[in-house]
């Protein structure tokens, strides 16, 4: 190694190009990643800022693939609340938590390769998704709807039917966040959550999914920035080679391509730092890293390369294992090119996806009520809900009932209500009208929970709708649609008005 040295040129560097799977910003490829693609970089992930429409997307992907062909194209859509492809209008199908309870596996099949279908034929080839965390915390403040819901069992079905669908379109599955981020109440974005079930609660309930998705062929898994300390007391997951090497690799028999969850999230930045966590990640057995989610210049690509260099000369990574994580990169490539091949070039709609709705519609439930209250007689005033933004689903995502209601039946009024409200009235404004109060995770919101009890004391003809997991039930008539997609609000928009 005395003859290795630390810069920007070389075979070192180029193989920890290689292993980054970074993200830019603009809707067009910037410079220093045409450029970078020509040095060895195999991977970029786009995120909501580089996604206008579908024909931008596609020519996005094509100048990426006219640097270097088998360059990997990643993306963060869970086609639910969670979506980047439909960002500026909302997923036009309905997300795990609701196809979780519908619980037809055929169905998650089905949608989850026409998600694929579409993605490929714009260019994408692998997919974080699907998230196979169990919701066993309804508290979660990041999984929620993300989840197919809290029993391992419909989980483990669920995650293995998404794999084989998506991966049936063209498109490579990753399931997410290993070993399970579902019994957590942090979210790792901010601060590193902790699993305390020992060893047989793990294996029963946090791992059965994963398990499933290695058996459907998953081509590749993401690491969860998680303190299991029943696997690794001293190490989260990302950075463990006890739960990366021992347990993914070993015991489940992975042998795919790991990915990390985003390397600046503060669970491991706060600990490790930037690029310290990425170097314990690729000892630790992860093949590619995440990054660009809120780092995303060239120089933030510049110091993750450089540590990686710098480390495999230090002695603290071997170049086996650099060289180990690149090859896996490289296999995952050749996969996705032949999983492209063939496929067809005509790009889906984007408008709507019809097996999209009639999920949504199929996963929509009056939990109470009904009986002489629905349909609703004439324009209603809707009150949404606002709770705190969500990272992973961001604020740039509409959701919501307001707007199809509005749709089916025009004069349709809505407000929006905001922890900043919570003096305010909630009813204001649905005089003579019917009253639909729109909440996402009532349950864990205080102030929510507090407005909508003032509001249906004074209208206890409200009707409620959850847009999220309904574990607190309440109103004369309550709608859940477990989820927030367009798809959902549509659904819900016509179950209201007797249109559907």
């Amino acid at each position: 190694m005395s003859e290795r040295t630390v810069g920007a040129t070389g075979e070192l560097a180029a193989l920890a190009a290689a292993v980054l799977q970074p993200g830019f910003v603009g809707t067009t490829p910037p410079s220093w990643v045409r450029r970078w693609l020509g040095e060895g970089l195999g991977s970029v992930v786009l995120f909501a800022r580089n996604i206008v429409d579908h024909d931008q997307v596609a020519a996005l992907t094509a100048a990426l693939r006219a640097e270097r062909p088998d360059v990997i194209v990643a993306i963060d859509e869970e086609a639910g609340d969670v979506t980047r492809i439909e960002c500026a209008r909302g997923s036009s199908r309905p997300g795990n938590f609701a196809l979780g309870a519908v619980d037809d596996e055929g169905l998650t099949e089905e949608v989850a390769r026409d998600l694929g279908v579409e993605l490929a034929a714009l260019g994408v080839t692998l997919d974080y998704a699907p998230d196979a965390d169990v919701n066993s915390n309804p508290a979660n403040p990041v999984i929620g709807v993300r989840s197919f819901g809290a029993d391992p069992a419909l989980v483990a079905r669920h995650t293995a039917a998404w794999v084989r669908g998506l991966q049936a379109g063209g498109v490579a599955a990753c399931a997410k966040h290993f070993p399970g981020h579902g019994d957590t109440h942090v979210d790792s974005h901010h601060d590193l959550p902790r699993i305390d079930g020992d060893r047989a609660r793990l294996d029963a309930v946090e791992l059965a999914p994963f398990r499933a998705a290695v058996a459907a062929g998953a081509q590749a898994v993401m690491t969860g920035h998680l303190l299991v300390p029943a696997l690794d007391p001293r190490l989260p997951a990302t950075l463990s080679p006890r739960i990366l090497g021992g347990l993914l690799r070993d015991e489940l028999g992975f042998e795919g391509a790991v990915v990390t969850d985003a390397v600046e999230m503060r669970a491991v930045t706060d600990r490790y730092g930037f690029a310290g966590a990425a170097v314990r990640a690729l000892a630790a057995g992860a093949d590619a890293i995440c990054v660009g989610g809120e780092r995303a210049t060239e120089a933030d690509a510049v110091q993750l390369r450089d540590a990686i260099v710098a480390a495999v000369v230090a002695g603290q990574l071997p170049e086996e294992r650099l060289a180990e994580a690149a090859k896996r990169v490289g296999q995952f490539a050749a996969w996705s090119i032949a999983a492209r091949a063939g496929r067809p070039a005509t790009r889906r709609g984007g408008d709507g996806s019809a097996i999209g709705l009639a999920a949504a519609r199929r996963a929509v439930r009056v939990i109470t009520g009904r009986a002489g209250r629905l349909p609703l007689t004439g324009p209603a005033h809707v009150v949404e809900f606002v709770p705190p933004r969500n990272i992973a689903i961001g604020a740039e995502t509409p959701w919501g009932i307001a707007a199809p209601l509005a749709e089916l039946v025009p004069g349709t009024t809505t407000a929006r209500y905001a922890e900043s409200d919570s003096a305010a009235d909630p009813a204001v404004g649905a005089a003579g009208r019917p009253l639909v109060l729109v909440v996402r995770d009532l349950h864990r919101h205080d102030w929510m929970r507090d407005a909508v009890a003032r509001a249906l004391a004074a209208r206890p003809d409200a009707v409620v709708v959850e847009l999220g997991v309904p574990e607190l039930v309440t109103g004369a008539v309550h709608l859940a649609t477990h989820g927030a997609t367009r798809a959902a609000g549509y659904a819900a928009a016509e179950l209201l008005t007797g249109t559907r």
